[in-house]
């Protein structure tokens, strides 16, 4: 088990890892939108942990002969996202110290003229600089910024995980009594 959750969680982790290195600094030049940036961010973590179904019928098939049940497809499934997770959020936090420790004032400015645009108030628009300018101070912090990154991504995982272990799940069927 542990090779194939090691394995897969890996490949996951480096799909993610790997989508989120080479996109982000299109967002920052603004090739790619912010918004739009945060939804190719969750579509890579899709994409990525498909590898989560990968090492349930894996293990399902090789190790357990066909047979898995829910539990066992789940503890498969947040292992791997575990591993996926880690890496992500280990990336991105050399990614940040390395490139994109401006990656907040960014998001403040981009979001605060959208609100601008939509027609906020001065108030409010004041009042979400306030909490950005906040958040920022905050998220220069290694372990808020590690912990953030986690949530970030753990949700989709566990998703994956749920629907991944639903329909790979098998169980023994008992032979008809006559």
């Amino acid at each position: 088990m542990k090779k194939i959750v090691i394995i897969n969680g890996l490949i996951a982790g480096l799909i993610i890892s790997g989508i989120m290195v080479i996109t982000h600094p299109l967002v920052d030049d603004g090739t790619i939108d912010i918004d739009n940036g945060m939804y190719l961010g969750y579509t890579s973590m899709v994409l990525g942990f498909a590898m989560i179904f990968v090492a349930i019928k894996t293990y399902r098939d090789q190790v357990l002969k066909g047979m898995i049940t829910f539990l066992q497809a789940c503890k498969i499934g947040l292992l791997v996202t575990l591993v996926a997770s880690l890496l992500y959020a280990i990336t991105w936090d050399i990614y940040y110290r390395v490139a994109g420790s401006d990656f907040g004032e960014k998001y403040a400015a981009h979001y605060l003229d959208k609100m601008e645009e939509e027609g906020a108030s001065p108030e409010e628009i004041n009042s979400m600089r306030t909490q950005m300018e906040d958040f920022n101070r905050l998220y220069k912090n290694t372990f808020i910024r590690f912990g953030m990154t986690l949530i970030e991504i753990l949700p989709v995982g566990i998703i994956i995980t749920l629907i991944s272990a639903a329909i790979l799940r098998r169980r023994e069927v008992l032979p008809a009594t006559p």
